[in-house]
């Protein structure tokens, strides 16, 4: 199913509360990571290309936009998120023309296209930023640039501007001989911060937004987007520079403090949004914009994305894949159930009344997420648990995100050595936090990065059983840039395409769902059992209409808690007709809720 074929949202049926309803109200999004999705020219990392030439199988699949990470010319320190030049591709992903290709042939298909944005930071090989050395140079003030901390001695421990870290390890400054002082990076120090604060950073970053549409491009995921704005005193100083009025946070067991308060949704962000749509979008139509929104509440949430104060169409929000762990990512903890509804609760609360919510539980900077949530030791219960996963997630009020692979059920990477990772956050951590700071053990940490590790989502797509899942050829002159997920024989695009029970067919049935029942899309959703521990249950209720949805997060069988089965008692008898959707299959489903108990990982929607 493409665009045209979808179910149009009648405007008597709210969604964001916008009039008309988006095009997008019932969407689904498909995040494509280039570099691990095809390879056609045998070099080990994926390209242009090769997304064209999967088209038919995402048009099959039957989602609407493809959002895809970085294609932009870059040195690829942070696998393109550290962007040198907007406007090219890289000869690692292809040509300009091999983009204007893929462009085409998805709009043929009723495909929409959604570039990653990256505009908080560059990378430091940008021009801009090598212009921006030079003091007297116009682009001087584009970044971050700070003096060394007087009585000290610039480039040495202790010289730097304040005691921030970066999110990758170790500072967050970084000292450049060329100028004499020091620039501020959130993230690696190849990833140098924009200064949002100069009205000719934005005018450029507006223009080149404009100059992608132009081309064709259908909107953009705006990578980070919610730090463009940072807290600064009333001389411009950050906290815990010489002189500022505001002070710094603690440090903490790394030896750095947190520079996410100051710098996470900061005083001027909702005028840098509305600036950016009114220059970019305003006379437009058919686009998309989602932000990555670390730092924002859910009801921040409301603010941004209602259509009426004329920022962002979503965001991403973070807390319910950020508070599973031990106060950081590396130190995962089990699963707490009633802690994730009450996270999602507070999401879909939040965006009641007006604004939209983004649906996501995995995507390149998460492990898979049947290996976090679900089970993945068996063939049996990874299949079962990808399923109700997936059946949680997407009877949601929303747009989904599916990452690729994700509607395969593909695991994590279960890697055992350091040398098999490529990521630069894990490595940096395990220097930072094993070999430097010593505040964590090598087996610990090993551990965390093998549960959390962003590198667990960014092995190859797998295709299908040949020796490196048909990501490139076997007889490739180079191997995957990454090691393929040995499970591959196993799990893979073309042992599942035609399977009736497979996790692939499943989440056609839930796309197919969202295009075809407003009430999926824009219905009231109603948290039930909010405390039970095992079953995740809720309502979708549109008009006279009302489902009841119930999920088994568990490998065991359990007993359908109090307030969902009070509600089943209220329908007088279920049939077969009345299951919208199973885990396993209608007559499995009616049995198990007459009998009040649910099979492992069984999830059922059923209309009352």
């Amino acid at each position: 199913m493409t665009t045209s074929q979808r179910t149009v949202i009648p405007d008597s049926i709210r969604t964001n509360g916008a009039t008309p309803n988006p095009w997008w109200s019932n969407a689904v999004v498909y995040q494509i990571y280039p570099r691990s999705f095809q390879d056609t020219n045998g070099d080990g990392f994926g390209d242009l290309k090769g997304i064209t030439s999967r088209l038919d199988y995402l048009a099959d699949l039957g989602v609407d936009v493809l959002w895809l990470s970085p294609v932009y010319r870059s040195p690829q320190d942070d696998n393109g998120y550290d962007i040198s030049d907007y406007q090219d591709i890289d000869p690692l992903f292809g040509t300009l023309d091999d983009m204007d290709e893929l462009l085409a042939e998805a709009h043929k298909r009723g495909l929409k296209i959604v570039m990653d944005l990256v505009v908080n930071h560059t990378s430091d090989e940008h021009a801009w930023f090598e212009a921006s050395k030079n003091k007297d140079d116009e682009h001087a003030d584009w970044y971050w640039w700070r003096p060394a901390r007087p009585g000290t001695t610039a480039g040495e421990p202790g010289a730097e501007p304040n005691q921030w870290g970066s999110y990758f390890g170790g500072s967050a400054w970084e000292y450049c001989p060329e100028r004499g002082e020091y620039y501020l990076h959130q993230f690696s120090k190849k990833q140098p911060d924009l200064n949002w604060e100069n009205p000719a950073v934005r005018r450029a970053v507006y223009d080149m937004m404009n100059w992608w549409l132009d081309r064709g491009v259908d909107g953009f995921r705006m990578d980070v987007i919610t730090l463009i704005s940072k807290r600064t005193d009333l001389s411009g100083k950050l906290p815990g520079e010489y002189g500022s009025e505001l002070d710094d946070l603690p440090v903490g067991e790394e030896g750095y403090s947190n520079p996410n308060p100051f710098c996470a949704d900061g005083p001027r962000q909702d005028e840098f949004l509305a600036e950016m749509r009114h220059e970019v979008f305003e006379g437009r139509d058919g686009f998309l914009t989602v932000g990555e929104a670390p730092g924002v509440t859910a009801q921040r949430n409301e603010y941004i994305t209602d259509p009426a104060n004329g920022e962002l169409d979503m965001l991403f929000l973070f807390e319910h894949v950020d508070f599973d762990c031990e106060g950081v990512k590396w130190k995962p903890l089990p699963l707490d159930l009633p802690k994730l509804k009450s996270i999602m609760a507070g999401y879909q609360a939040a965006v009641k009344n007006a604004g939209w919510a983004s649906l996501f539980t995995g995507n390149h900077d998460q492990p898979r997420v049947v290996s976090r949530w679900g089970d993945d030791s068996s063939e049996e219960s990874r299949v079962r648990s990808a399923k109700a996963l997936g059946l949680m997630l997407h009877m949601h009020r929303g747009t989904p995100y599916i990452y690729q692979g994700e509607e395969l059920g593909m695991t994590d990477a279960h890697f055992t050595r350091l040398d098999q990772y490529r990521d630069l956050e894990s490595l940096n951590a395990y220097r930072q936090r094993v070999e430097e700071a010593k505040v964590q053990s090598p087996e610990s940490m090993m551990a965390g990065i093998a549960a959390r590790g962003r590198d667990n989502s960014r092995t190859p797509m797998q295709w299908d059983g040949s020796v490196y899942a048909g990501f490139t050829a076997p007889d490739a002159a180079a191997e995957p840039w990454i090691s393929v997920n040995p499970n591959h024989a196993e799990i893979n695009a073309a042992g599942e395409f035609d399977d009736p029970d497979s996790v692939y067919s499943f989440y056609k049935r839930l796309i197919a769902l969202r295009h075809d029942m407003p009430m999926v899309v824009a219905g009231d959703w109603q948290m039930l059992d909010a405390d039970d521990a095992h079953v995740y249950a809720f309502t979708r209720t549109l008009g006279d209409e009302k489902l009841l949805v119930v999920v088994n997060m568990s490998g065991r069988t359990v007993d359908l808690p109090r307030e969902s089965a009070e509600l089943l008692a209220v329908a007088d008898g279920l049939a077969e007709s009345n299951v919208v959707i199973s885990t396993y299959d209608a007559a499995h489903a009616v049995t198990a809720l007459a009998g009040r108990e649910l099979a492992p990982w069984e999830g059922v929607v059923v209309s009352l």
